[in-house]
């Protein structure tokens, strides 16, 4: 077998060994409670569903055009109007297989061997094996609670190299949950621009925000690249499908890539998302959100006191990124330990940091109180163990 060399720099989730060890104590009949994985318990939400049901029926079946259906555009720029009060043309926009099909393109476009881009470290661990698979470098910076886990205009300064072409932030960001505030992002362009470099801004958690609103990036200034997904906020994860807002100066060339490398999103998937904007569907996304809240706040209570550290509390997406150094110096080993004793499945830091990585694990709480509850109750016991 000849192998590309490029896949070397391609690591596997290690949260995923997790995810198969669990799956095999569930089969053995034991009961798992997976904090492991990014994906919520709440179904899709009715009116998405009977949309898709409604395109269906009417042989909505075949090829959209390469950038998405135009009225789905139309949406997607009426919701930056609506939510944002910030006006997109929809000509900008890009209706994607996913965030990663959006994050590809915009990679796809800037990204080439000798050029580089910095990320921050924690990150989620595809954006930098996106960037290896474009055979550019990956830059990981690593970023800490003073900054929110957030990259910084400083950290462009010192890590900013002559082969640089842009830098990547999420927001609310994977694996901590953080925000970067408006002056931070506006310093971040700032430095990046200063440098003829591009700002790459993931959004994909927006609309999953507590006790605050995040603004779009797209605020700040045309230039910017920004990914959005139906997966998180609109809870469409298997439907695959987000979109990318790209500068006029790379409409035609972001056409060109997703007729080569997608033909287009799924079109049924398009269908269905019309309604995710609809007032009924965003009502009930609200009293998610807010179930959200709760649930990071019970996590947060219950872990505190056991020995879990948390530097910067999370104001967004659905994940807590806890220190466990007071209880572990291998927090693998204490997140597969965790798995076998208690039935409780986390994933590891190594999978998002390649700094500090055995400080850390990640949290996701996506199911309900009730089973967090357990979860709680379960990590309380196997501390008490070990200690």
């Amino acid at each position: 077998m000849q192998l590309a060399a490029r896949l070397a720099q391609i690591q596997p989730f290690h949260v995923m060994s997790i995810l198969e060890r669990a799956k095999r104590l569930e089969q053995d009949g034991h009961d798992i409670i997976h904090l492991e994985i990014g994906e919520p318990d709440f179904p899709t939400p009715a009116p998405i569903v009977a949309a898709a049901q409604s395109a269906l029926s009417r042989g909505e079946t075949f090829y959209t055009a390469a950038m998405g259906l135009p009225a789905l555009r139309e949406a997607i720029a009426g919701w930056y109007r609506d939510s944002y009060r910030h006006e997109v043309d929809p000509a900008r926009i890009c209706v994607t297989p996913g965030a990663s099909g959006a994050l590809l393109i915009a990679l796809a476009l800037l990204a080439e061997p000798g050029r580089s881009v910095l990320l921050p470290d924690p990150t989620y661990p595809c954006n930098r094996h996106l960037v290896s698979l474009l055979d550019a470098e990956p830059v990981s910076v690593p970023v800490d609670a003073a900054s929110r886990y957030q990259l910084s205009a400083a950290d462009i300064d010192a890590h900013w190299r002559e082969d640089s072409v842009a830098a990547m932030i999420a927001s609310p960001a994977n694996p901590t949950g953080t925000l970067i505030t408006p002056d931070a992002l506006a310093d971040l362009h700032r430095a990046v621009a200063a440098r003829a470099g591009t700002l790459i801004v993931d959004e994909i958690y927006h609309g999953l925000t507590y006790g605050c609103d995040a603004p779009t990036a797209l605020a700040q200034s045309d230039d910017i690249f920004v990914i959005n997904s139906f997966s998180k906020y609109f809870q469409m994860t298997g439907w695959r499908l987000g979109w990318l807002v790209v500068p006029d100066a790379y409409i035609a060339a972001t056409e060109r890539l997703m007729q080569n490398l997608f033909l287009a999103a799924p079109t049924l998937s398009q269908h269905a998302a019309l309604a995710a904007f609809a007032p009924e569907t965003v009502a009930g996304l609200e009293l998610r959100r807010s179930e959200f809240a709760r649930r990071r706040d019970a996590l947060l209570a219950t872990l505190a006191p056991l020995g879990f550290r948390f530097p910067a509390i999370p104001e967004g997406a659905f994940y807590l990124y806890a220190d466990v150094s007071a209880l572990t110096d291998d927090s693998f080993a204490f997140a597969r330990d965790l798995l076998e004793q208690a039935h409780v499945a986390v994933a590891p830091g190594r999978d998002f940091s390649l700094h500090d990585a055995e400080r850390y694990v990640r949290l996701a709480y996506t199911c309900d109180t009730a089973r967090l509850a357990e979860a709680g109750r379960r990590i309380a016991g196997f501390v008490d163990r070990r200690n």
